[in-house]
């Protein structure tokens, strides 16, 4: 047990105290995030609006996370990180807190649009200073550790939302999102030094390739599309499936989605640091993780047995622990010959696109077609952006050889 321990803890060595700063910051933030998880919850039971009135409001609110990643990229190009992070950490928690005081379809639609157009400005600016702050061997296991961060809050809120919910109201989790953002704000202020990291606004690549130009990123990120298209069902229509299939209370539900977070705080780091010793490239990688996301969703039409559940959100989490931090990391391999935002912003764009489109697509097909048939249709959605990623690995492939040849 010892040397489990040990092993365990010796894959967080080598890293910097300010990417351990940037962890905690993102971990107060996305504990506060309990609101997601329980939103299409809340717009049904407590705003009575319908499914496909929740999928309008969760397009708008991926409308506002794509204005707001290319926003957040070009100010982190512009101005610098540090600026764009607090900046957003501090505006986005006072206007969670706005948020719950707005009742109607069409006021909820802005009101989220304009949140995540804010929030999402974050996102570019976060993984650019997590660049900046890594040296180069690290930068895989930096994303990770940021991404356990983020789980760890995944973990908890939700489990702290059902509570929430239960004894209290819909209406604390918005105050709990807020002041966590602000919490993050000033813990940003009070331990990062912006002077101390090589930020994208020191550091300029002389003739920069466009993102525009490059191939593989394009094919990339209809792979990361996607993804992201079925991952987020986890998140808006599986949270109503729980409920509505298999009648599991508000609790429940957070108890089950906390597990994801929990799974990935035990196990993802020393995945990601077993997988990075061995001869897969990060694009077959990225590929294991998209058909391990597919598949949690085949499972479920197999059988109406409650432990299915878990199963398919034990796929699911696997899924995603090897396919975001190995993506993000390809992401900021290709972003070294051109503008680290510009290409940071857009792989952000690629997930908040599937927001316009996933949650939408989602509750329309879950209240047209039923569940198991939408599963159906997020398994075949899952084949496709495999297909995607085949030719990426093949396009790769191609770079490497003539790189070799020249």
């Amino acid at each position: 047990m010892r040397k489990l321990i040990r092993n365990y803890v010796n894959t967080f060595k080598g890293l910097s105290t300010e990417v351990w700063w940037l962890a905690l910051i993102t971990l107060i933030n996305r504990a506060g995030t309990m609101v997601i998880p329980f939103l299409s919850l809340y717009l049904t039971e407590s705003l009575s609006l319908t499914k496909g009135n929740v999928g309008w409001i969760m397009s708008c609110f991926g409308l506002g996370s794509v204005v707001g990643s290319w926003l957040g990229g070009k100010l982190t190009d512009k101005i610098g990180a540090y600026k764009v992070m607090k900046t957003s950490l501090f505006i986005t928690g006072l206007m969670f807190v706005a948020l719950q005081f707005v009742t109607t379809f069409y006021g909820f639609c802005v009101g989220i649009f304009l949140v995540m157009l804010v929030a999402d400005t974050f996102r570019p600016a976060m993984f650019v200073a997590l660049s900046a702050y890594s040296k180069p061997e690290n930068k895989t296991r930096s994303v990770t550790l940021i991404r356990l961060a983020i789980n760890l809050g995944f973990s908890a809120g939700p489990v702290v939302g059902g509570i929430i919910v239960t004894y209290l109201s819909y209406k604390g989790l918005f105050w709990v999102d807020g002041i966590t953002c602000v919490l993050a704000t000033l813990l940003l202020i009070k331990v990062l030094n912006p002077k101390k990291a090589k930020t994208s606004d020191e550091i300029k690549v002389e003739n920069p390739v466009s993102v525009f130009s490059d191939k593989a990123f394009w094919v990339f990120f209809i792979g990361m599309f996607v993804f992201g298209f079925i991952f987020l069902q986890y998140f808006s229509t599986v949270p109503l499936y729980y409920r509505e299939g298999y009648h599991l209370t508000e609790l429940e539900i957070g108890i089950l989605m906390g597990m994801n977070g929990f799974v990935i705080f035990v196990l993802e780091m020393p995945l990601i640091k077993w997988l990075e010793g061995s001869k897969y490239s990060k694009e077959y990688l990225i590929f294991i993780g998209l058909f391990l996301t597919g598949l949690s969703f085949w499972v479920l039409t197999m059988t109406n047995w409650a432990g299915v559940l878990v199963i398919g959100m034990l796929l699911m989490t696997i899924g995603e622990m090897i396919l975001f931090p190995f993506s993000n990391a390809f992401v900021i391999d290709r972003a070294k010959k051109g503008n680290q935002g510009e290409y940071m912003a857009f792989y952000s764009i690629a997930f908040s696109a599937s927001h316009i489109f996933g949650h939408n697509s989602g509750m329309h097909l879950a209240e047209g077609v039923g569940f198991d048939t939408t599963w159906n249709i997020m398994t075949i959605a899952s084949v496709v952006g495999l297909l995607f990623l085949l030719l990426l690995i093949r396009i790769v492939q191609q770079e490497k050889k003539q790189v070799i040849k020249s």
